[in-house]
């Protein structure tokens, strides 16, 4: 269940907020007057987030490269000339 406090509460309780945040590992959603406003999480998560970003755009774009007309070189042959070049 998502966490969510009122702004007063991050101005008052922001202690209590760094708490929440940082024990629970989610992010503390904060409203004004009723409305969805800011989100507030640990350094820990954000790092998490944006790992997990990078390592989707990453597979996206080595999926559009699977797909292009790129030439590529099959396994056995990186593996010959790899084997070949440790040989001398």
């Amino acid at each position: 269940m998502p966490i969510i406090k009122p702004i007063s509460d991050l101005r008052n309780h922001s202690n209590e907020i760094s708490k929440l945040c940082h024990q629970g590992g989610e992010p503390v959603f904060i409203t004004r007057n009723g409305q969805g406003d800011l989100v507030v999480m640990s350094l820990a998560l954000y790092e998490r987030i944006q790992a997990s970003l990078e390592l989707y755009q990453k597979l996206g774009e080595a999926e559009a490269d699977s797909q292009s007309e790129k030439r590529r070189i099959p396994h056995k042959e990186v593996m010959k000339k790899a084997r070949s070049k440790i040989s001398g």
